[in-house]
């Protein structure tokens, strides 16, 4: 089995046949199944967010696509930048809304610090914060870390307790739910559809918050890989500092890569080794093209299919007790 022969074949695109594809099924969606007039997309400032506006305004036109940026505290100024920047570029009407003081009212930056001073009693309001994943590509059970940084640049790190874990992550759950609780509010205004931002690595591995950056009407890069996102970024001429961007959270105070909070693999890497399982390339090949030994690349393998079946919950509809039968398959 050839490696390259199948990654070539599975992640390059015809660009021009694939936003026209793309473009077409949103106007289907939008006239037949959804019946909403245009569009509404929280603009992060990464490239996800940029070519599904990007593509929205392929779809249906700038003046059918209304962009939000929706920064907090935590939130790098960089990406607002890059934000307001691809909203000028596409000519979209959009605005911005701050959610500090929501989150704040609502307890997020207050659960998630009372979770961080159980491991760290000197942590305040002026220190760091980020989680990152550890153990997996050392062949070792996953865990994860809390790593905080004082306001004199001391980095210190600690094995995350199961509890204070939790806490943490169900804190920082509340930005990405408000930020969608908005988004419904300006489509309810509009009569337009939510668009949902996950690439299909994110889509796949149930990197997402239910009901939070999990929701929408329409999801229209759900089935490209990262790099296919990158590529086709390029070919749209979005700004030279969005299509090369690094991928982030953009949840935590101190800088976090996708690939160390939840991914055992930089996003290159982990779209190879996602499109390998995929067609049954066995680990060992993958570990020659990736330049890691096998025992990682087994690792890499078991970690997608374990993610898929533990955040399965996150794709599921709700469960009904017994069939409504008047709307069964509606």
């Amino acid at each position: 089995m050839n490696i390259e022969k199948i990654l070539k074949e599975n992640l390059e695109l015809d660009f021009d046949k694939e936003i026209e594809k793309i473009s077409v099924r949103i106007r289907e969606l939008l006239r037949k199944d959804i019946k909403r007039r245009g569009l509404v997309v929280a603009i992060s400032g990464g490239i996800d967010s940029s070519v599904s506006s990007a593509l929205s305004v392929e779809a249906v036109g700038k003046n059918k696509v209304f962009g939000l940026l929706l920064p907090e505290k935590d939130s790098s100024s960089n990406s607002e930048d890059r934000g307001a920047m691809l909203a000028k570029h596409l000519g979209i009407e959009y605005i911005k809304h701050d959610i500090a003081d929501t989150l704040e009212k609502i307890g997020c930056y207050q659960y998630r610090d009372e979770a961080i001073k159980n491991l760290f009693p000197d942590y305040r309001d002026d220190w760091k914060n980020k989680i990152a994943i550890s153990g997996g590509t050392e062949g070792k059970l996953n865990h994860f870390n809390l790593i905080v940084q004082s306001p004199s640049g001391e980095v210190f790190t600690e094995r995350l307790p199961l509890t204070e874990y939790l806490q943490i992550v169900a804190a920082t759950n509340y930005k990405q739910r408000i930020r969608k609780t908005i988004e419904y509010f300006h489509a309810d205004r509009l009569n337009y559809a939510v668009i949902g931002t996950p690439n299909r690595v994110e889509y796949d591995q149930g990197f997402f918050v239910k009901n939070g950056d999990g929701s929408a009407d329409i999801k229209p890069i759900a089935h490209l890989y990262k790099t296919q996102i990158y590529a086709l970024a390029k070919h749209m001429g979005l700004p030279d500092e969005i299509c090369s961007a690094k991928p982030t959270t953009d949840t935590y105070s101190l800088d976090q890569g996708q690939d160390e909070f939840y991914y055992g693999l930089p996003y290159e890497q982990m779209d190879y080794a996602l499109c390998a399982y995929n067609h049954q390339v066995p680990s060992s090949e993958l570990a020659i093209y990736l330049g890691i030994d096998t025992e990682h690349a087994n690792w890499v393998y078991q970690d997608i299919e374990s993610k898929r079946k533990t955040t399965a919950f996150l794709h599921a509809k709700p469960y009904l007790i017994e069939d409504v039968e008047e709307i069964k398959g509606i």
